[in-house]
């Protein structure tokens, strides 16, 4: 049985790597020739099994899944292999070229599963990856996306600029009418202040009560924004040199200043009442 995480520092680093942890209760070590996780409640070995030239490895919301990263010398190379915690079986295999997010994302509660590949974003049974892909949702040119968090009914996906147009997002529904539903584009920059464009900060609703750009009180790029895990509001670093830190709530209204200094990046503790 998996257990919350008991207080106090791990010393134990007899098996070396690195230390990731989920949660409060899921351990993973990454070693060279295999991985291991634990329940670090009674720290008892879960899982441990061999994986020849491990370069990453992430898990599961709810720690069901494994996903493994492998240096590959060859396309024919299914490198990311998905593994179930609880039989420790390989349930998925696909090839990536580069290691810069994992391959399968997942909400929250596992309801929702997919990845992108090139002009479309492919959705997987979360009940049983091994079916492979059962939708297909065609996005020409997307160079990324990001699933809702909780409840996983929408999924969000970027467009950059092909051949001048204007960028844009578009926000989709994961069920199996998935309908498109542009809801954003980029600004131009009209003052000419900088080669790339204005940096500006949209905020907008999946159910299209509101749309429109953020009203920031300091001109200058947006460095980071980041959404509370509670939901009920968000923080952006914004600005010149020294960048604003500011706080808003789902209705676009500042909550608290932090005031300004040398920031580029925020982040919210799980729970949602610390930031860093």
């Amino acid at each position: 049985m998996v257990q919350r995480l008991a207080q106090g520092p791990i010393t134990d680093n007899k098996c070396g790597g690195r230390v990731n942890w989920y949660s409060q209760w899921q351990l993973q070590r990454l070693l060279i020739r295999k991985f291991c996780v634990y329940d670090t409640g009674s720290f008892r070995e879960i899982r441990s099994i061999p994986v020849p030239n491990l370069l990453a490895a992430s898990i599961s919301p709810n720690g069901t899944y494994v996903q493994t990263f492998q240096k590959s010398t060859s396309s024919q190379d299914k490198n990311v292999v998905i593994w179930s915690v609880a039989s420790g079986d390989s349930v998925y295999q696909v090839y990536q070229k580069s290691m810069t997010r994992p391959s399968l994302q997942f909400t929250s509660d596992e309801a929702v599963c997919c990845r992108f590949a090139t002009n479309e974003i492919q959705f997987l049974d979360p009940m049983d990856l091994s079916k492979g892909i059962i939708r297909r949702l065609r996005v020409p040119g997307v160079a990324s996306f990001e699933l809702s968090k909780s409840p996983g009914s929408y999924v969000a996906a970027f467009v950059p600029e092909p051949k001048g147009m204007p960028a844009n997002v578009q926000i989709f529904s994961c069920s199996k009418e998935l309908q498109n539903q542009p809801v954003a584009r980029k600004n131009v920059d009209k003052t000419n202040q900088s080669y790339y464009g204005e940096s500006k900060l949209n905020y907008l609703t999946t159910d299209g009560a509101y749309e429109g750009l953020m009203p920031l009180r300091k001109e200058g790029p947006v460095h980071d924004v980041q959404w509370s895990f509670s939901g009920k509001e968000f923080a952006v670093v914004y600005g010149y040199v020294p960048a604003m830190v500011t706080i808003f709530d789902r209705k676009c209204n500042p909550l608290l200043e932090l005031g300004s200094g040398p920031y580029n990046t925020i982040r919210w503790n799980p729970k949602g009442r610390c930031i860093l």
